[in-house]
């Protein structure tokens, strides 16, 4: 990290902590109160980060300051938690950066501790954190495509793979049998690199620019 870095990291946190004392709204903030505007947050950086992949040459600055904006604001919600549970006295800014810098190292065991690596996956290694399960570290409360993808990218790095069954759309289907199809087409796609939440993002982000072009043409 270069000297400029570390002053924008330190205005940015001197300018939070002026805020905090001085402003109504984010003087009464909690972690509770942050919470789901932080899931926010994070879904219009996933948007920005789209708007920057489907981006042609002369959009490219205009996608790149979209990105930045929300990593920014990403950036400010993780400082004020930090700064949050400082006045509670939980825990501080760096007890956070050296706990994600020892995960780091613990989890790169070929790299910082080579004579100890004999060959583990990435979930395998993890697994040594005391975790019982690959599946532990997927939140319940992930949108369900995207908790498909990762069940499936984290049985996959401990050698568990669903036998792919036939893929076909019948005119009767049960929910429960879309469900399987549905489950079956993220694991189709996961076996050939592909990510089913961001293939059905992009395609999403298709589908708005035809309906968007369409209605201009109607005008």
């Amino acid at each position: 990290m270069n000297h400029e870095t570390i002053e924008a990291f330190q205005r940015l946190n001197d300018t939070l902590g002026i805020i905090r004392k001085e402003c109504p709204w984010d003087r009464v903030q909690t972690m509770e109160s942050l919470r789901y505007l932080t899931i926010e947050e994070t879904y219009e950086l996933s948007e920005a980060i789209l708007g920057i992949l489907s981006s042609k040459d002369n959009e490219t600055p205009k996608a790149n300051n979209e990105m930045k904006k929300e990593l920014g604001d990403l950036f400010m919600h993780l400082l004020f938690y930090c700064t949050i549970a400082e006045e509670e006295g939980r825990f501080t800014a760096a007890d956070v950066l050296n706990a994600i810098s020892d995960k780091l190292v613990d989890r790169h065991p070929f790299i910082f501790r080579k004579d100890e690596y004999h060959g583990e996956s990435w979930e395998e290694i993890k697994m040594h954190e005391g975790r019982k399960s690959v599946l532990e570290g997927v939140p319940s409360s992930l949108p369900p495509l995207v908790k498909a993808v990762r069940l499936q990218e984290k049985a996959a790095g401990i050698g568990y793979q669903l036998s792919e069954e036939e893929l076909e759309l019948t005119e009767n289907m049960t929910e429960e049998q879309f469900g399987q199809l549905l489950f079956g087409l993220v694991h189709w796609a996961h076996n050939r690199g592909i990510n089913a939440d961001s293939a059905l993002s992009k395609a999403n982000h298709h589908f708005q620019e035809q309906v968007r072009s369409f209605e201009e043409k109607k005008k």
